[in-house]
């Protein structure tokens, strides 16, 4: 049994000043200000300095482009064809990925890993944490999301084979084509079943009829407005109830719509330059603008072992005018809801898996907000004391 004692815990609902989280076994026993400590337990003080949950990114590339080496093993984008929802994250994942080590150091525990935004649909994105030898021993939830992208990416990947899509024409169109292949297959599928007739299985239309049945969260790839509202309308169209928006950059220009109709947004990198002409409406107040609208708002940095950086990513939303109690939320609490998988991490309480990073200044002091401690499942996994 650990009990890391006298600093301020933010939960990230709450702030509590000199208290204790009691870890036993991988998860959290207690938390709070009147906790007992158990004569048995290992005592860690902390006095001045701040606990927080386990940081989270729901949208990056870790593993899947490792770091520091070149395109022969990145396995990220399936650049042959645009439709390939059968692609699975977890057969590409490299536990090995030097950026692991990096993220842990830097206090992010769990990240939502995927393909890249080359295709139309890119396949399947899965949720792990930070330490492990296989990808087994890192998984979370897998699959996690369907990785959709409208915009650029795929237009000038098969615009420049000289096929479909090379327009936003075609990205809209392509991904319609497969939805309402995946709608006849779950008709189909229905019939032969009632018939009691022998039905053979499509490995990607089932993968895609698992977006349309609610099973399988949209994760859809999406910077100008003009994309944003393409991708709400196809969901729209196919009765897609689970999208969530990855990046959303011009997302401020349509944030009441947004929050209208209560779709979350996956938002960044928000330290990035504009690489493109679509990125050309970047602005850091793009999650200030989506909060205040009432959207849900998670902080992402889109990079491998650059997530290492995302409280930077949400001190700077800070910085522009967002409230903190909801940046931090946006990179711990609001990212495990949106993956789902808010039962087992994203903040500080009983039951909870013992994700935990002690720092030795406030999150967003990010001059002095030092890692010292990380914790994944209730194991030191890096310690700044050595």
């Amino acid at each position: 049994m650990l009990a890391i004692v006298g600093g301020t815990v933010l939960t990230p609902t709450e702030e509590l000043k000199g208290a204790t989280v009691l870890v036993e076994g991988k998860t959290i026993k207690a938390v709070g200000t009147d906790v007992d400590v158990p004569s048995e337990a290992q005592v860690i003080d902390v006095s001045g300095k701040y606990v927080i949950p386990g940081l989270i990114d729901a949208h990056c590339h870790t593993g899947i482009f490792p770091d520091g080496i070149g395109w022969q093993h990145s396995d990220g984008n399936e650049m042959t064809e645009p439709i390939t929802p059968h692609l699975r994250a977890i057969d590409a994942i490299h536990p090995e990925d030097m950026a692991f080590e990096d993220l842990r150091k830097w206090g992010v525990t769990t990240i939502n890993t995927g393909p890249g935004s080359a295709n139309v649909v890119g396949g399947q994105t899965a949720v792990v944490k930070t330490r492990g030898r296989t990808v087994e021993e890192m998984l979370v939830k897998a699959p996690a999301g369907m990785k959709m992208a409208l915009g650029e990416n795929p237009k000038r990947v098969y615009g420049e084979k000289k096929k479909l899509p090379s327009t936003r024409m075609g990205n809209a169109g392509l991904l319609r084509e497969w939805l309402t292949k995946a709608k006849n297959y779950l008709e189909k599928k229905k019939h032969a079943r009632e018939k009691g007739e022998p039905f053979e299985v499509d490995i990607k239309l089932e993968a895609l009829a698992n977006v349309l049945i609610g099973e399988l969260p949209a994760h859809i790839h999406c910077h100008r407005a003009d994309d944003i509202m393409t991708a709400l309308r196809i969901a729209k169209e196919f009765g897609i109830k689970d999208v969530v928006l990855i990046h959303a950059t011009e997302g401020y220009k349509v944030a009441d719509i947004l929050a209208e109709r209560g779709v979350p947004c996956v938002v960044g990198p928000i330290l990035f330059s504009r690489t493109k002409y679509e990125l050309r409406g970047m602005n850091p107040k793009n999650p200030v603008e989506l909060s205040r609208a009432g959207v849900k708002v998670a902080i992402q940095t889109d990079q491998m072992s650059a997530v290492k950086y995302i409280l930077f990513d949400a001190a700077l939303a800070v910085r522009e005018g967002m409230d903190e109690g909801e940046a931090l939320k946006a990179i711990t609490l609001y990212p495990a809801e949106i993956l789902g998988i808010d039962d087992r991490v994203g903040s500080i309480a009983p039951g909870k898996d013992a994700d935990l990073v002690v720092l030795a200044a406030h999150p967003f002091d990010v001059a002095r907000s030092r890692v010292e401690l990380v914790l994944i499942e209730g194991e030191v996994v890096h310690s700044a004391s050595g």
